[in-house]
C-alpha cells in the first residue's frame, strides 16, 4: 500500500504535491518523495521518513517545474532502503520517473526477461523499478521523437499483457507528460480531478485518493478505469484510452475497510458511507444471533474504526463514548516489522479512560483484526482500566489469508485467524464475545446504495480467492518466506544483503 500523486498545472506543483502527499501520509510512513520536471531538467528528493521529515524548506526551493509526481512508501516488496525510495528514473527513453501503488505478482519472471530479452539492469528488489523499465522498454520500441499519444497507448498494450498483479501508477515523461495507469482488475485506486487556472487553462491531477485532490482545488472529475491508461501532456492536453478489456472490476475492498481515508470517494463509492453500512450490518448481525445482549456502552478502537462503531451503537440503542484517547506522535502498530515492536507501540499510542470503562461491560469495535496482537493489547488495557466484561466487534471478517496485492499479511503464521475458529481467536485475544462481519455483508454494506458500477471486490485476505489468477500454492509459499517478520528482523538487523547503490540526486 501506498500513496501516489501527480500535477500538471500552469505554475510551479512542488507545495501541492507536498500538501498531497501530507494528506496521504496514511497509505505509507516510510518513504517519500517527489520528482518535478522544470523544462527538460528533473528535479528529485527522496528519501526515508515521514513527509514532514523528508522535504524541508531547501529542497522545497529546488523543486521547480509545473509537472511533477509524488510517491508515500509502505514497504512490502523489496525492502525498507532509502535507495527504494521513490519516484524510479530511467533515462531512456526520454527520462522517465514511475511512482506505484501495489505489487507484481510476477515480478521474478518480468525482471528476468528485462535483463535476459531487453537489456534492462534491475539494481534493488523493487517491483516498482521492474514496472518502469518494463514501460520504459515497450515505449522505446514504439515511440519517436514526436511522442504520440497513440505511441503511450500502444506500449500501454505491451505493459498489460506483460505484468500482472495490483498496480495504479504514474509515470513522468521529461518534458512530454504524465501517464496514468491502473490494472486489469482495478485492484489498487487513482482517481482523476481538474481545476481551472487564473489563465483560464485546465490543470489535472491523478492521486490514489480523492482527498489528495480536495485539499489541492482540484474537482474530482472521475477514477481512471482498470485496464485504462490517461495521458496528459504538458501543456494541458487529456487523452485516455481502455486497453485492456474482458476483466471485472474488483477493487480491493481492504481500501474501505481501513486503508483509505473516511473523506475520499473510490470507485463512485463514498469510504465514510461504506463504513456506516458496515456499523449497521454489524448492529444487525448482534441483534440477530445475541439479542440478549448486556453491552452498556460502545467503545471505537481509533481512528479507522469511529464510523462503524458510531452506527453500531446507534443501530443497538446503546451509547457510544471515546474510551481511548490516541497519541498520534507513535507509528501505527499494523506496519511495524515484528511482533515485539508491535506490543510495545500499542501501550505507547493509546490511553485508557477509566471513567468510561469502569464496572461496564463494553463493546469494543475495530476496523479488522490481522495479526491479533493491537486488540489483545488494548482488551487487557479495558480490564486494566475497570471493564466488568469486553466484548470484541470486527467491521470486518476474519482474516485468514495472504495478502499479495500491496497489504503487509504476507504470512500465513502471523494471521491469528488462519486455521483457527472464531471462539479461538477469542480466547487468543482475552476477548469475552467476537463478533465478526460476515463477508456478505461487508460486500453489500461497502457498494449498496452508491454511485458506483462496482459489484464484486477482491476479498482474497478473507476468502482465499485471487483474483489475478495467477497465484499459486508456490507463490505464496515464497512470500511468506521472504516477507515475514522473522525475514524482516534480518533485514534491520542488516543480516540481508547490502543496500543497492543509492542512484538519485539528493538534493
Amino acid at each position: 500500500m501506498c500513496g501516489i500523486a501527480g500535477i500538471i498545472a500552469q505554475s510551479y506543483v512542488n507545495q501541492h504535491l507536498y500538501d498531497a502527499l501530507t494528506v496521504l501520509q496514511h497509505r505509507g510512513q516510510d518513504a517519500a518523495g517527489i520528482v518535478t520536471c522544470d523544462g527538460v531538467r528533473l528535479n528529485l528528493r527522496k528519501d526515508n521518513g515521514m513527509v514532514r521529515d523528508v522535504f524541508r524548506t531547501e529542497h522545497m526551493l529546488n523543486l521547480t517545474g509545473n509537472m511533477g509526481i509524488g510517491h508515500v512508501r509502505y514497504p512490502t516488496a523489496g525492502s525498507s532502503s532509502c535507495a527504494e525510495a521513490q519516484p524510479f528514473y530511467v533515462n531512456s527513453p526520454f527520462g522517465i520517473s514511475l511512482a506505484h501503488n501495489g505489487n507484481l505478482t510476477n515480478t521474478e519472471t518480468v525482471a528476468q526477461n528485462l535483463f535476459r530479452e531487453d537489456f534492462r539492469h534491475i539494481n534493488t528488489g523493487s517491483d516498482s523499478e521492474v514496472l518502469l523499465n518494463v514501460f520504459a522498454h515497450e515505449l522505446q520500441e514504439r515511440a519517436s521523437m514526436h511522442l504520440t499519444p497513440q505511441a503511450i497507448f500502444d506500449a500501454m498494450k505491451g505493459v498489460f499483457a506483460r505484468v500482472k498483479g495490483a498496480y495504479a501508477a504514474l509515470a513522468l515523461i521529461t518534458g512530454r507528460g504524465i501517464v496514468g495507469f491502473r490494472d486489469p482488475n482495478g485492484i489498487r485506486p487513482l482517481v482523476i480531478g481538474q481545476r481551472t487556472a487564473e489563465n483560464g487553462k485546465t490543470e489535472y491531477m491523478l492521486a490514489s485518493e480523492s482527498v489528495a485532490l480536495s485539499v489541492c482545488g482540484f474537482e474530482r472529475l472521475r477514477d481512471v478505469q482498470p485496464g485504462e491508461a490517461v495521458y496528459i501532456t504538458v501543456d494541458g492536453q487529456l487523452f485516455a484510452e481502455q486497453c485492456v478489456t474482458g476483466h471485472k472490476h474488483t477493487p480491493c475492498v481492504f481500501e474501505y475497510v481501513y486503508l483509505a481515508r473516511p473523506d475520499s470517494i473510490m470507485d463512485g463509492i463514498s469510504v465514510y458511507k461504506a463504513r456506516m453500512r458496515m456499523g449497521d450490518r454489524l448492529a444487525d448481525k448482534i441483534k440477530r444471533e445475541w439479542p440478549e445482549h448486556d453491552i452498556d456502552v460502545v467503545i471505537p478502537i481509533p481512528d479507522t474504526s469511529r464510523t462503524a462503531a458510531m452506527q453500531l451503537a446507534q443501530g443497538l440503542g446503546v451509547k457510544y463514548r471515546e474510551g481511548f484517547i490516541k497519541n498520534r506522535y507513535i507509528g501505527r502498530t499494523f506496519i511495524m516489522p515484528g511482533q515485539t515492536e508491535r506490543k510495545k507501540s500499542v501501550r505507547q499510542k493509546l490511553n485508557a479512560i477509566e471513567l468510561e470503562f469502569k464496572g461496564k461491560n463494553v463493546l469494543l469495535v475495530d476496523d479488522s483484526i490481522v495479526r491479533g496482537t493491537t486488540c489483545e493489547q488494548i482488551i487487557q488495557m479495558a480490564r486494566d482500566a475497570g471493564a466488568q466484561n469486553v466484548y470484541f466487534a470486527s467491521a470486518a471478517p476474519p482474516v485468514r489469508y495472504q495478502n499479495v496485492y500491496g497489504i503487509d499479511m504476507p504470512a500465513l503464521k502471523e494471521l491469528i485467524a488462519h486455521d483457527r475458529t472464531e471462539q479461538e481467536v477469542a480466547d487468543l485475544i482475552g476477548a469475552d464475545r467476537l463478533i465478526f462481519q460476515d463477508l456478505d455483508d461487508l460486500i453489500n454494506a461497502t457498494f449498496k446504495g452508491s454511485r458506483t458500477e462496482v459489484r464484486e471486490f477482491d476479498c482474497s485476505v478473507f476468502n482465499g480467492e485471487y483474483v489475478t489468477g495467477d497465484i499459486t500454492p508456490e507463490y505464496l509459499l515464497n512470500i511468506e518466506g521472504a516477507r515475514n517478520d522473522g525475514a524482516k528482523s534480518k533485514v534491520i538487523a542488516g543480516a540481508a544483503d547490502p543496500t543497492p547503490i543509492d542512484l538519485h540526486n539528493h538534493i
